[in-house]
C-alpha cells in the first residue's frame, strides 16, 4: 500500500505540472508572448444588461494609431473561450477584438425570457463598445459570430440600419461582417432578394456539411440541405450583392466579388469548408478564411498569412490542462484516504479482479453490457426530445440530466436482476466488494467527494485569474464560473444516479479476469457506446448521401461528442479510484458533480418567465 501512496503522490506532482503548463502556454498564445494586453471586462450594455467579454489589445493599437475592431460571437449553449482560434488570430494581426459572452451564456446577465431560444443582442451593443475605445479605428469594426452568434450578427446588422434611419448616426457602426456557419438575409418582408449589408463587406463561412442552416427544398419539395447550398438562389443572390441570380451566371465559393455599393467598394465572397458545423470552432480552413475577409475589409496591421496560424497551441496545451486535471482527481483522492481522517475508506490492500469460472457467468457479464449499452442509444433521442421540450431555464441540462438518470436506473435494475439470478448464488458478497458501505463510510466517502472537486475547481479560478485558461478540448470545458449560475444546482442532482451506478457495475459487478489487463477498456467502451455509434450513423448517412440521418435530432447527437470522452475518462477514473480505495461510490460521486457543474456552466441558462 505504500508503494499506492508513492505513485500518487508522483502522479499529483505530474498533474500539477501539467495543469501549469496549460496556464503558461495558453497565456503566450493568447498575448503574443506578452505583447497583447488581454482583459476580461464586464460591460454594462446599451440595452440594459451586463456582458462579459475578453478583450486584447495589441502593441499597434493606441489613441494615435487606433487599429480595426472586431466583434467576435459564440452561438447557442457555448461561451467566449469558443471563439479562440478568431480572437488569437486576429489580435495576432493587430486587430482589437472584443470575445463577448452572449447573454445568459457564460459569464454575462442571465435574463428573463419565455423562450428556450433567443437572438441575443450582444454583437450590436459589442460594435457599439469598440467604437467608444479611443483605440479602435471607428471606421473600421467587424462582427464575426457562429450559429447563433451570426443570427445575431444579422440582429447587429438590422439594429444598425434601423439607427441611421432614426439619425441616431450619420452612417453604421458595422463596416464589415461574416456569419460564420449561419445563413445571412437573403429576402425582404415580401420574399424578393434584397441586400441589407449595403456598402458593408459581408461573408458566410459556409460549412460543406453544416447540420442547421443553408437548407432550402427544391421545386418537388425535396429537403436539400447544406452539401447543395451554392446551387441556391440565396447563396447566387448574396454573391449578386441581392440581385436576382436567374439567368445569370453561377458565382463560385472561396472567391471575392466586389461591387460599388453608394460610393464604396464592397465585398461579398461564400467561403466552403468541407467541414461540419461546431468543427468551424476548431478548423484551421475556417480560421484562415475569417483572417483573409477581415484583411481584404481592412487591412491588417500585422499582416500574416492566412496559413500561418498559432491557435492550434493554445488548443492543444488547453487539453494537456484537461489530461492533467484528470490525473489530479485520482492522485488527490488517493492521497486523501491516506490521512487520519478518511484512513476508513481506504482499501487494506489492493483491489484484485473477481473470477469467472463458468460460462454462466460469462454470458452474465457480456449481455449485462451489452443490455445496457443498448437501452441508452435507443432511448436517447427520445428523452433528449423529452426533456429539451419542457419549459426549463436550462433545456439542455434538463434533456441530458433525464437520459442520465434513465440509464442509472437501469443499470441499477441489471445489478439487482444479476445478484439474484446469478451473483448471489456464486458467492458474490456485496460488503466484500464495497457495494455495502455503512452510514459512517457513505458520510466520509461524500465528504471527500466534495473536497476533491472543491479543490480540483479550485486549481481551474487559479489558472484563471492569473493566466485566463481553462482546461478544453473543443466543445468540452472545464473552465471557472461567476456565482449566479450555481442557482441552477439541482440540475446537477440529476446525474447522480447514473454516474454513481456506473461506478457501482463496472467495480463491483464487472470488475473481472475477462479481458484480463483489458478489463478496464471493454466496461470503458460499452458505457460510452451510445455516444460512440450515434455520431457515427448520423455523419455516415451525412457524409455518403448528403443528408441526415436525424435532422431533427441534429443538436442532440451534437452533444454527444463531448460526452464520448466524458464516459469513457470516468469509467477510467473510476476504477482507478476504486482499485485503492474498494469504494465505488467514491469515484461516482466525483464523477457526478464535476459532469454535473460542467453540463451547467457550458449552456443557455435563463430564468424561465
Amino acid at each position: 500500500m505504500e508503494k499506492i501512496r508513492k505513485t500518487a503522490r508522483l502522479w499529483l506532482c505530474i498533474s500539477l505540472v501539467l495543469m501549469l503548463l496549460c496556464g503558461i502556454v495558453v497565456h503566450v498564445v493568447q498575448t503574443g508572448g506578452g505583447k497583447i494586453v488581454m482583459k476580461e471586462l464586464n460591460i454594462e450594455t446599451d440595452a440594459g444588461y451586463s456582458m462579459s467579454a475578453y478583450l486584447f489589445i495589441p502593441p499597434n493599437a493606441t489613441p494615435e494609431t487606433p487599429a480595426p475592431g472586431i466583434v467576435t460571437s459564440h452561438g447557442y449553449l457555448n461561451n467566449k473561450e469558443m471563439q479562440d482560434a478568431n480572437y488569437v488570430e486576429l489580435a495576432r494581426r493587430g486587430y482589437v477584438v472584443l470575445a463577448i459572452d452572449q447573454p445568459s451564456h457564460g459569464d454575462s446577465e442571465i435574463l428573463v425570457s419565455k423562450s428556450n431560444f433567443m437572438i441575443p443582442t450582444g454583437v450590436y451593443n459589442g460594435a457599439l463598445a469598440l467604437s467608444r475605445m479611443p483605440f479602435v479605428d471607428a471606421n473600421k469594426i467587424g462582427i464575426t459570430g457562429h450559429s447563433m452568434g451570426g443570427m445575431s450578427c444579422n440582429a447587429a446588422i438590422a439594429q444598425d440600419n434601423a439607427a441611421v434611419e432614426a439619425g441616431l448616426y450619420d452612417k453604421p457602426v458595422i463596416a464589415a461582417v461574416l456569419l460564420n456557419c449561419a445563413d445571412a438575409t437573403y429576402t425582404d418582408a415580401d420574399g424578393a432578394f434584397t441586400d441589407v449589408y449595403g456598402s458593408r463587406d459581408a461573408a458566410i463561412m459556409s460549412a460543406q456539411y453544416d447540420e442547421f442552416f443553408h437548407v432550402r427544398a427544391d421545386e418537388n419539395g425535396q429537403r436539400l440541405e447544406a452539401p447543395y447550398f451554392m446551387e441556391s438562389d440565396s447563396a447566387q443572390s448574396f454573391l449578386y450583392f441581392g440581385e436576382d441570380p436567374a439567368g445569370q451566371t453561377a458565382r463560385e465559393a472561396d472567391t471575392f466579388y466586389t461591387k460599388e455599393v453608394d460610393g464604396e467598394q464592397a465585398i461579398r465572397v461564400i467561403f466552403r469548408p468541407a467541414i461540419i458545423h461546431p468543427w468551424s470552432h476548431f478548423s484551421a480552413r475556417a480560421t484562415g478564411g475569417v483572417i483573409a475577409f477581415f484583411e481584404a475589409a481592412f487591412g491588417a496591421p500585422n499582416a500574416q498569412e492566412p496559413t500561418d496560424q498559432v491557435w492550434q497551441w493554445k488548443e492543444a496545451f488547453n487539453f494537456v490542462g484537461l489530461v492533467g486535471f484528470a490525473i489530479f482527481l485520482v492522485a488527490f483522492t488517493v492521497l486523501m484516504v491516506y490521512t487520519p481522517k478518511f484512513a476508513a475508506l481506504r482499501a487494506e490492500e489492493p483491489v484484485q479482479p473477481a473470477k469467472i469460472t463458468d460460462k454462466k457467468g460469462l454470458i452474465w457479464f457480456w449481455c449485462s453490457l451489452i443490455l445496457g449499452a443498448l437501452f441508452s442509444t435507443l432511448i436517447y433521442r427520445w428523452i433528449l426530445n423529452v426533456g429539451t421540450g419542457m419549459t426549463v431555464d436550462q433545456t439542455e441540462a434538463m434533456g441530458l440530466g433525464l437520459w442520465s438518470t434513465l440509464c442509472g436506473l437501469f443499470t441499477i435494475l441489471s445489478m439487482v436482476v444479476f445478484y439474484f439470478a446469478y451473483g448471489k448464488k456464486h458467492g458474490l458478497d456485496l460488503k466484500a466488494v464495497g457495494a455495502k458501505l455503512g452510514l459512517k463510510k457513505l458520510g466520509l466517502t461524500a465528504l471527500l467527494a466534495l473536497i476533491v472537486v472543491t479543490v480540483a475547481y479550485g486549481i481551474i479560478f487559479v489558472l484563471d485569474y492569473f493566466f485566463f485558461a481553462d482546461f478544453r478540448i473543443w466543445t468540452l470545458a472545464l473552465k471557472a464560473f461567476e456565482l449566479p449560475i450555481l442557482r441552477y444546482w439541482p440540475y446537477i442532482l440529476l446525474f447522480f444516479t447514473f454516474y454513481i451506478a456506473s461506478s457501482v457495475a463496472t467495480n463491483c459487478f464487472n470488475y473481472n479476469n475477462v479481458g484480463g489487463k483489458c478489463n478496464w477498456l471493454i466496461n470503458a467502451l460499452f458505457v460510452t457506446f451510445p455516444a460512440l455509434i450515434l455520431p457515427w450513423m448520423q455523419y455516415i448517412t451525412y457524409y455518403t448521401q448528403k443528408h441526415m440521418l436525424w435532422p431533427a435530432d441534429n443538436m442532440h447527437v451534437l452533444w454527444l461528442f463531448p460526452i464520448v470522452l466524458i464516459l469513457f475518462a470516468s469509467t477510467v477514473i473510476n476504477r482507478l479510484i476504486y482499485k485503492a480505495t474498494k469504494n465505488p461510490y467514491l469515484g461516482g460521486l466525483i464523477n457526478a458533480i464535476i459532469v454535473g457543474i460542467l453540463t451547467i456552466t457550458n449552456t443557455c441558462s435563463t430564468i424561465v418567465g
